[in-house]
């Protein structure tokens, strides 16, 4: 595909849905490019939720097409309210589709710090060993949540099929 011009190599993509285009963008920085095309997420959005929607939803300002479709898939996904949601290994913060915070990941070894910092004394590492200890039962218990949120959504699907 390197010597595939550019309209040939967007004609392809056109046939891939939104997760094979995903994993396209991280092939190489020219189909990353190419993968992120405006039009590409654009027709995949009217795809699956329609043209009045697709209206209705249109981006606004800097966001693209991906971006609005991230969104919406992730809406549809859990729904609108207030989560907790796991996505991989990392934990965020959701409302309304859109992610508000990042909470932290499962990845994280002991002692790095952490991505769950309350204030910039936590983020300087003046904060007190209890204190330290305090957050990571608190990332637990939210890393907890967000496998129960993720294990109640599976078992919901399952019953509604």
């Amino acid at each position: 595909m390197e010597s595939l011009p550019v309209e040939i190599c967007l004609k392809i993509f056109c046939f891939l849905d939104h997760q094979n285009l995903a994993i396209a963008q991280q092939v190489c920085r020219k189909w990353k490019g190419l993968a992120s095309d405006n039009n590409l997420w654009s027709n995949l959005f009217r795809e699956r939720w329609g043209g009045d929607h697709a209206m209705f939803y249109a981006p606004v300002g800097s966001k693209s097409w991906k971006d609005v479709y991230e969104v919406q898939d992730r809406c549809h996904r859990v729904g609108l309210g207030l989560k907790i949601i796991r996505e991989g290994g990392d934990y965020y913060l959701v409302h309304q589709g859109e992610i508000q915070r990042y909470l932290g990941s499962r990845r994280q070894r002991k002692g790095a710090i952490s991505c769950t910092l309350d204030s910039k004394r936590d983020f300087n590492g003046e904060g007190s060993q209890e204190e330290g200890s305090c957050r990571g039962i608190l990332d637990k218990i939210l890393f907890f949540i967000g496998d129960l949120e993720v294990a109640s959504t599976d078992a919901k699907r399952g019953r509604v099929l």
